[in-house]
């Protein structure tokens, strides 16, 4: 059943005519080959503004995803809750932590490529779990999906409200959690083109900000500030490079995953981009350059300035939090310079908290449309904005308020906990979606030339982060145990077991099955750009990737 508005049945814009393009896919015939047999597409679908399946609207520019995928999501997460790791594990468990889950992220965005570029329909893995796997598989990934983003939209509204509070404690914090509250709802609700050019414009300055933050600190370890000294790699060796040992590691891990999530977002977005066929292949490949600069970046200047045992990291008992960005400018002498991160900070809240309700909402109104949830959350209205969807998620973000009682420092660490094991739970259904994918792209008799978008070392990668992500989720809370602490065990490990109760008590309600390879509907779900005629001359060859061209 479809939601949304009339509007969907409107005709395409005449300045798109159809007839004068030719399909991107590998071979000429694909697309009117795979849109005659499915029977569920058609030239006018895929040119009108407004999805005809979803009723989302097709509005982020190529250049919207790519700064997404760079740059989008970025916040308190890495600007603040490394510091938590930083304390946890030391600065090489930082760089290690960042390095194995960006390799992971590196092979989960290679499987979300291939899917994407070839079904960039609504749903994005989601649905698409559900396609090649089963319908019961696709409910539980969708819902521990939701449920990181909650999480970390919680723990975006938490650090943005503490930074007002820092700055005035005249109103009190769950005052300015209502004030952003209903300041983003109204921003969402704005549509989708809003949206991304937001995301544009603040992305570029986090990049910015970040590099600046390099360069200071260069000059900082290298004695070039005025009356501080050349600290080189002072923390490594005291307090260390490791805390904890082994265990320090394993509980950055926990970390290092809410951070990297939403890696994966540009296959949410892929939907409402007006190209997808040129714009998810690009956002794919940037990733690439995400992992290394910003999040080894990081890694390493984070743990290169700022020693793993300052007070106020996260974890600590403080109630207000500490960029590792903080601690460095004011040990360099710069005492006034909180100010100046914590601005660069709140400009990147903006960006992830808004980010965090799009990507949130986005899979909730696809859910809703496919049965996985209440059917009124899959309406959008005639601007194609999911209004239920929005709400419903930005209410969500009231979970942040239980610093009112923890302290933003302890409110922070629980719910990353909360949300870390989810989000390898669902990179891990990913891989398995894709080699389920290939399973019955094989048995159909179709053959990797025929992709227009190839993964990398395929079944390689994917069977990696399969096996990586799982054994990820098991020893993520493996800190807790000793010595033993009910109340961390409990939070870091009780999402492990909802996706196996989801996914066994969905299957006998509904007595869903196991997709079979030769059933698998390998034809609906295509589409062709919005801006093909424009894009024919320069536009990505369809085909397999080089490793050389992932930056």
């Amino acid at each position: 059943m479809l939601f949304g508005s009339p509007d969907r049945d409107a005709k395409p814009d005449p300045s798109d005519d159809p007839s004068l393009h030719k399909p991107r896919h590998a071979s000429p015939d694909a697309y009117a080959t795979a849109t005659t047999e499915a029977g569920v597409s058609s030239e006018a679908d895929d040119f009108r503004a407004i999805d005809p399946h979803s009723g989302v609207r097709r509005g982020l520019k190529t250049r919207h995803l790519s700064m997404m995928a760079l740059a989008g999501i970025i916040g308190p997460g890495l600007l603040i809750g490394a510091g938590g790791a930083l304390a946890a594990g030391g600065p090489a468990s930082l760089i290690i932590g960042f390095g194995v889950i960006g390799i992971l992220a590196f092979s989960i965005m290679q499987s979300l490529g291939e899917l994407t570029t070839l079904y960039p329909t609504g749903g994005a893995f989601t649905a698409l779990s559900d396609r090649f796997v089963d319908k019961a598989f696709g409910v539980a990934v969708g819902w521990n999906y939701y449920i990181v983003w909650f999480c970390v939209l919680a723990n975006e509204y938490n650090v943005i409200s503490s930074i007002m509070v820092f700055w005035s404690d005249k109103v009190p914090i769950w005052g300015y959690f209502l004030l952003f509250w209903f300041a983003f709802l109204g921003f969402q609700l704005l549509g989708v083109e809003t949206f991304g050019e937001a995301e544009f414009w603040l992305a570029l300055i986090k990049i910015v900000g970040l590099i600046a933050y390099f360069l200071f600190s260069i000059v900082y370890a290298s004695g070039g500030v005025k009356g501080a000294d050349a600290i080189g790699f002072r923390y490594w060796n005291d307090p260390g490079a490791f805390v904890n040992g082994f265990k320090g590691v394993a509980s950055v891990f926990v970390f290092c995953s809410t951070f990297y999530a939403g890696v994966e977002s540009v296959a949410v977005a892929a939907t409402e981009t007006r190209n997808p066929g040129r714009a998810v292949p690009l956002a794919i490949r940037q990733v690439f350059v995400r992992i290394v600069v910003v999040y080894m970046g990081s890694a390493f200047f984070f743990g290169l300035t700022c020693p793993s045992n300052a007070d106020d990291l996260i974890g600590g008992d403080s109630r207000v939090l500490r960029s590792p960005m903080t601690i460095a400018i004011q040990n360099a002498g710069w005492e006034a310079g909180v100010h100046l991160v914590n601005a660069f900070i709140f400009v990147t809240c903006l960006s992830a908290v808004n980010s965090s309700i799009y990507i949130g909402s986005r899979t909730m109104l696809y859910m809703a449309q496919d049965g996985k949830a209440p059917k009124f959350l899959g309406w959008t209205d005639k601007r194609g904005v999911p209004i239920p969807a929005i709400v419903l998620t930005n209410l969500c973000g009231a979970l942040s308020m239980m610093n009112v009682s923890t302290g933003a420092s302890k409110a922070y660490s629980y719910i990353v906990n909360l949300s870390g094991v989810s989000t390898f739970l669902v990179w891990a259904a990913i891989s398995f979606t894709h080699i389920r994918f290939r399973a019955a792209w094989k048995a159909q008799g179709h053959t990797e030339a025929e992709l227009p978008f190839v993964s990398l070392w395929y079944p390689y990668n994917a069977y990696f982060g399969l096996v990586a992500n799982i054994f990820l989720a098991l020893i993520q809370g493996w800190s807790t145990f000793a010595p033993f602490d009910a109340g961390l065990f409990v939070d870091a490990y009780v999402l492990l077991p909802l996706f196996g109760i989801i996914y066994i008590v969905y299957k006998l309600i509904n007595k869903t099955r196991f997709r079979r390879a030769h059933e698998i509907d390998l034809q609906s779900g295509r589409r062709r750009d919005l801006d093909e005629g424009k894009l024919s001359a320069n536009g990505e060859v369809a085909g397999k990737m080089s490793w050389w061209k992932v930056f």
